[in-house]
């Protein structure tokens, strides 16, 4: 893959990073950037970047599992630890995966 493609690809997991983080204001913003994860996942395949989407796509994931459950149980008051805790965990991922794409880091090489 040519440099240039990978920069522009490297913007373009860097746009959805920012999508995540946009999301604690403007929900809808993590939909956007989910399916531009699935859109663009064949052309991160072989790159240090698919590491990225992986890890873009499960925090997606989890993240509307935990908020959907902290959301349901919310009445019974342990729903808002529940929604309080998976916030955090969606702020964390959101920063450790940010900053592991400035440094040019895999997300899963340990």
């Amino acid at each position: 893959m040519q440099d240039e493609q990978l920069q522009s690809l490297k913007s373009v997991t860097n746009v959805i990073y920012g999508l995540q983080a946009l999301s604690f204001l403007f929900g809808f913003t993590a939909i956007v950037g989910v399916v531009v994860n699935y859109i663009k996942q064949g052309d991160v395949q072989g790159t240090w970047l698919a590491s990225h989407f992986r890890w873009q796509i499960r925090t997606f994931w989890f993240g509307l599992l935990w908020m959907v459950i902290g959301t349901v149980l919310a009445p019974i008051g342990v729903g808002f630890l529940i929604l309080a805790a998976a916030a955090v965990w969606f702020i964390y991922r959101i920063v450790r995966g940010w900053l592991r794409l400035m440094d040019g880091s895999e997300m899963y090489a340990w």
